[in-house]
């Protein structure tokens, strides 16, 4: 017998793993057709798991520390190859490391948009991405479902799997919370706790793993509705449009000399505004009998009615008359636009 082969007869006394990287999940120690010697030394690091298995059975389960492997040590060992009073001869077994330590800072998204039905704009279509921490859990069934007999399991042959299945549950768990798309901004840590009940029996169930943290780092909605959701925002900003009008009047007022025309176009919008507003308040309340201040269908305003829907003097109106900058020619021209504007928002609405 050459060297070679003494060499390869021998049986293993330690067995150990020193892990050098920080994406393994599961290692098979490399037995080389060697066998285990009788009172061998098993050493197990911090974060990690040895589970034995035997004859296609997965037999003892070792915690960290150092083990020897005598009968007394490996009950199921003994059980599954027949050991009824001890054995003296090395035995074969296989023997794989499990990393327990904790996998931090792993990516999740949707590959599509989600769909769900919102309170505020009916259907709409959602992306949402995050991370997620998990660990090893069960031993037997994380080999059994997912690594296998493999040699050398890394994470980037499970990370497809985790993040469609990590998908598919936040899609079920959002339809369900029936959150509001305005709202999901908001509550992105709240969700992601939420999600951890629903989650983990389903990765425990399915994989032998533990997601001990979910994080919703972004939800983005289509852009159409992120315009809508611009506009309503805008429209919260102006506040009260009564007030805005009168500023931008009293604005363009103010600035005295320079075009006439270009002095009255404040007036002339505000006039526009106003009418709007008496034209809008015309429709909701019941018809009045007619007057002069009611009948406002005609192109031409006093200036006792110019006063009432500006909310200021007679005194102040004739003023600006006679400076140029309001006439009744422009006021008419308002009441034109103000009228489009108002069909244009009735047929919209």
């Amino acid at each position: 017998m050459g060297v070679l082969d003494f060499i390869k007869g021998q049986a293993i006394e330690i067995i150990e793993w020193t892990d050098d990287s920080r994406d393994t999940l599961s290692w098979r120690f490399p037995d080389e057709d060697k066998e285990i010697k009788n009172g061998a030394q098993l050493i197990v690091r911090e974060s990690q798991l040895v589970q034995f298995v035997a004859a296609g059975q997965y037999a003892d389960l070792f915690a960290p520390g150092k083990h020897t492997l005598a009968t007394e040590n490996i009950p199921i060992l003994s059980r599954i190859l027949g050991w009824k009073y001890g054995f003296e001869s090395p035995f074969k077994c296989d023997v794989y490391y499990l990393n327990t330590r904790l996998f931090t800072g792993n990516k999740w998204g949707t590959a599509n948009p989600v769909m769900m039905r919102d309170p505020d704009f009916g259907l709409v279509r959602l992306r949402a991405f995050g991370t997620y921490d998990f660990r090893i859990s069960d031993a037997p069934k994380f080999l059994r479902e997912v690594a296998g007999t493999d040699q050398n399991f890394r994470l980037d042959e499970f990370a497809d799997t985790m993040r469609s299945r990590l998908v598919s549950v936040f899609t079920e768990a959002l339809a369900t919370a029936k959150v509001p798309a305005l709202d999901v901004a908001t509550r992105y840590s709240e969700l992601g706790e939420a999600l951890l009940p629903v989650v983990n029996p389903i990765m425990q169930g399915k994989y032998g793993i533990e997601v001990t943290a979910f994080v919703l780092e972004n939800v983005s909605v289509p852009p159409e509705v992120e315009q809508a959701i611009d506009k309503r925002s805008g429209m919260a900003a102006v506040g009260n449009l009564n007030d805005y009008v009168k500023f931008q009047m009293a604005t363009g007022m103010g600035a005295g000399g320079g075009d006439a025309s270009a002095a009255a176009a404040p007036a002339q919008m505000a006039v526009g505004f106003a009418m709007a507003q008496e034209m809008l308040r015309g429709m909701q309340a019941p018809a009045p009998t007619a007057t002069p201040a009611a009948g406002a269908a005609s192109d031409v305003l006093t200036p006792e009615q110019a006063a009432q829907l500006l909310a200021v003097s007679v005194e102040d109106v004739i003023a600006a008359i006679e400076a140029g900058e309001l006439k009744g020619r422009r006021i008419g021209s308002a009441y034109r636009i103000a009228r489009a504007s108002l069909d244009e928002y009735l047929r919209g609405a």
